[in-house]
């Protein structure tokens, strides 16, 4: 007896080799997909029958719902592609327009809250993932990604492959990290946890990497574990490296490229959450209380 492969339609292979032909993430072809499949089951037909009041209809229903803003816009986008590139009609996007995202303050840890929880951690391993994302300033996604041979102590950087936005970059290596990385390889190597050129950061079974949300996972016990009270993920060590260089007088423009920022005005957020700078700042009351 033969199991039965599921069929695919031919307007979905159709928008899988749109995206195909672009190149887009497999991430973001999973995310596009999972879009138009949710509008079509709200529309409860094939989503190519949809009309502009059916799309403006869903975007209410969404709003409606609690939809976030990003999640909002995301569904926008991938709608979007649908609509434009796969059915070429264009038109039928006209009354679905993207939201404001309220920008808000990231969270950032100071130097000791980034100390006592880097040392709470439960194991060497994510211990050193952790260093690794405070002390490069690396996404999550990019920390799981890192493979031995990505490491150059003789130029001191790591290399980051394909990046956000599919980029490759440096990232810093300062001679703590490269110690601490060390202790990490000669313990994952005398365990047989890590084969040559493997990954950085294996995970139960070394062919596979550590995924973020285990790093997610660890950094929460890790912040408990530290009492900290401030909500953390593993972005917030990114947020604190950004912040505390700034706060050592490092150019913006150096953050900028370290971060793998697109945009300067990104990496600017950083300044309002720099309370070192802003210490340092001469209030105008000040002068006129020594006149």
């Amino acid at each position: 007896m033969t199991s039965s492969q599921p069929t695919v339609s031919p307007l979905r292979q159709r928008m899988i080799d749109d995206m195909r032909m672009r190149q887009l993430s497999p991430k973001t072809q999973a995310g596009y997909l999972r879009i138009v499949r949710e509008f079509a089951r709200y529309l409860g037909r094939s989503p190519d029958t949809a009309t502009v009041e059916d799309l403006r209809t869903y975007q209410l229903h969404l709003v409606d719902h609690g939809t976030s803003p990003i999640s909002l816009n995301a569904a926008i986008t991938g709608l979007r592609f649908f609509f434009e590139t796969t059915l070429h009609e264009p038109e039928l996007m006209a009354r679905m327009q993207p939201v404001r995202v309220p920008r808000t303050l990231p969270v950032v840890l100071s130097p000791d809250e980034v100390r006592r929880l880097i040392a709470a951690t439960g194991n060497l391993k994510h211990q050193t993932a952790l260093s690794v994302a405070y002390g490069t300033g690396l996404r999550v996604s990019e920390v799981v990604a890192l493979k031995v041979t990505d490491i150059d102590s003789q130029r001191m950087t790591l290399r980051v492959e394909q990046g956000k936005g599919r980029k490759d970059r440096y990232a810093m290596l300062s001679p703590v990290l490269l110690e601490r990385l060390r202790v990490w390889w000669r313990v994952a190597r005398a365990q047989g946890k890590m084969p040559d050129g493997g990954w950085l950061f294996p995970g139960l079974d070394p062919v596979d990497p550590l995924t973020p949300r285990q790093l997610n996972r660890a950094i929460r016990a890790a912040a408990e574990a530290a009492q900290i009270d401030k909500r953390v993920s593993m972005h917030t060590l990114r947020h604190s490296f950004a912040t505390h260089l700034l706060e050592q007088k490092v150019d913006i423009r150096v953050i900028q490229v370290l971060l793998g920022h697109k945009k300067l005005e990104t990496t600017a957020l950083y300044a309002q959450v720099a309370t070192e700078l802003l210490r340092e700042v001469t209030s105008p009351l000040e002068r006129l209380a020594a006149n």
